[in-house]
């Protein structure tokens, strides 16, 4: 019965594939930001990011976020660095040109966040050109081989630290997801797609794994409330 869950599934999801269509797609993000909103991304970000942000004393720093979706994560910073009179500059970096697009009409109400079209393996960015770089929900869609490039070109960037948010593989998650979840879920990709990631998520040893593969320093993992782990490192800046 848990055989499955001793390895990290190779299966691609429809939306590593592309075979949805655009209003499936649009229907998904609308899915995918109720279900962060309330199953732990942002509450993860606010347990990691921040308290390092309020540690630094930083009343002004930059942040990007690497398969940044809808950029739902980095209106919660916005909104948080307001009522803190901090100025922050947010970047969203997207492959996807719909989730780009997203971004920016999303966040119409917030200046302080601009959107790129790249590749998360070869971001397209100076080396430290960032206090932190985040990534939520993303890693899980890649090899173990691209991972460790994206935690490298992370790092890279990042001056101060990066934050990886992902899915426990975690057999409670997964039944849940799968039955009681989709209850509430009514878009095709969310729930099958949303099933799968459970499988091709991470337990912390693998984490750790990654990130000694990809050199990151300091590096540990934490468990966050539900089924989250959030793997953090220093960036290049951290060590001059």
């Amino acid at each position: 019965m848990f055989q499955r869950f001793r390895e990290r599934s190779r299966e691609l999801e429809h939306l590593d594939l592309g075979d949805y269509t655009e209003t499936e797609y649009e229907g998904c993000l609308v899915e995918l930001r109720r279900i962060n909103r309330f199953f732990g991304d942002a509450s993860a970000l606010r347990k990691s990011l921040f308290p390092e942000i309020e540690r630094a004393n930083l009343k002004e720093f930059s942040a990007l976020d690497v398969g940044a979706g809808s950029g739902e994560l980095l209106r919660v910073i916005a909104r948080w660095a307001r009522d803190g009179k901090r100025t922050a500059h947010l970047t969203a970096l997207e492959l996807n040109n719909r989730s780009a697009q997203a971004v920016i009409e999303e966040s119409r109400s917030f200046p302080e966040i601009t959107a790129v079209r790249a590749d998360a393996l070869r971001l397209p960015f100076a080396t430290d050109s960032f206090d932190y770089v985040i990534c939520s929900l993303f890693t899980h869609h890649l090899a173990e081989e691209e991972i460790v490039t994206a935690l490298g070109e992370a790092r890279r960037v990042a001056r101060r630290r990066i934050f990886i948010i992902d899915l426990h593989r975690h057999p409670l998650a997964y039944y849940f997801y799968t039955t009681v979840g989709q209850i509430f879920l009514h878009n095709r990709l969310t729930r099958e797609d949303g099933a799968l990631s459970i499988l091709r998520g991470f337990k912390p040893e693998e984490l750790n794994a990654l990130a000694a593969k990809a050199e990151l320093a300091e590096a540990r993992v934490e468990r966050r409330f539900p089924f989250r782990l959030v793997l953090s490192g220093s960036g290049a800046g951290s060590k001059k």
